[in-house]
């Protein structure tokens, strides 16, 4: 029995002493090896890196660099703070900012509510809830240029289908997009149309997020539909109201490429609908006045970002 008792005794210190000629893994080692095998992705994040320092902050760099300049693309004069002297007292930079505030306006005014409706009854329906979905959101999908080219069709004063609507059932036919008076309403249209789908998707899709058990309850009470509606699904959607509401005029800020089809860059007839970013590109790509271009973007850029500022305060939201 001593003699099995010796044996184990012998057996586990043997165990015990490592082996002088293997070597020892540390945890060191084990992060240094888990380090080495992950550090060869990072190579594939170097392009990407590249990009973003070549067409993001390079350009945003340049534009703040040629913002006190005089510049036509090729010879430059250092004027310092001229150029947004310039821009702060042109009329017509300023008829751009009340275009590109009207018609946000009214997109947003428009079709947060219509979007949000378009949602309750489309998840009010038990069956045909994806065609629904599908139908109202291709025009999200479409090119805005396809989008605007097809619109200046079908607004046209005298071979339009809208005209031709209402002139069928006796109401007056406006000019639309021919008319100074009419053609923001043009705009305002193409822009509801292309962006209720994306309302329609997010408001459904926190409808749907709405826990069961308190309409249930509000049914044990007594309430209605209206009122479940009106106490429950409504409030429950502030959060999402207010992020549609803030992404609706980043988005609308920097509307060109519907304007610039419909009216040129500079935004005919009459300058009436055209935006900030037709501005810049006008006095940029048009008049090669690239450092009033330069300048007026770091305007919009303030403009924009206040008001989201304003936004997030209204909607009751942190930053």
């Amino acid at each position: 029995m001593d003699d099995n008792r010796a044996r184990v005794y012998e057996e586990s210190n043997v165990r015990q002493i490592p082996d002088k000629d293997k070597p020892v893994k540390t945890a060191s080692g084990k992060r240094k090896k888990a380090f080495g095998s992950s550090s060869v992705w990072y190579i594939f994040l170097i392009p990407s890196f590249l990009g973003i320092l070549l067409f993001m902050v390079y350009p945003i760099v340049e534009s703040f660099r040629l913002s006190f300049y005089k510049s036509n693309g090729t010879i430059e004069n250092f004027i310092g703070l001229r150029n947004f002297q310039y821009i702060l007292t042109s009329g017509v930079f300023w008829n751009s900012v009340w275009n590109t505030f009207f018609i946000g306006f009214f997109q947003v005014l428009i079709t947060i509510p219509l979007g949000f409706i378009f949602a309750s009854l489309i998840n009010s329906t038990k069956k045909g809830q994806n065609f629904f979905k599908v139908v109202y959101f291709l025009p999200n999908i479409t090119s805005i240029v396809a989008a605007a080219m097809i619109f200046a069709f079908v607004l046209h004063p005298d071979m339009g289908i809208v005209n031709y609507i209402l002139g069928s059932i006796g109401l007056p036919t406006p000019g639309w997009l021919s008319d100074p008076s009419t053609s923001k309403w043009g705009v305002i249209l193409l822009a509801v149309w292309h962006w209720i789908g994306f309302v329609i998707i997010i408001c459904l899709a926190n409808l749907q997020a709405i826990s069961s058990e308190m309409y249930e309850a509000a049914r044990i009470d007594g309430a209605g539909s209206l009122q479940q509606w009106f106490f429950i699904t409504i409030p429950n959607m502030a959060p999402t109201f207010a992020f549609l509401l803030i992404t609706g005029w980043i988005g609308a800020l920097q509307r060109f490429n519907e304007v610039y089809v419909l009216g040129g860059p500079n935004g005919s007839p009459s300058r009436s609908i055209q935006t900030m970013g037709a501005f810049i590109y006008e006095r940029g790509f048009t008049g090669f006045e690239f450092g009033i271009a330069s300048a007026a973007t770091y305007i919009m850029f303030i403009i924009i970002l206040v008001f989201t500022f304003i936004n997030l305060k209204v909607s009751k939201m942190k930053i």
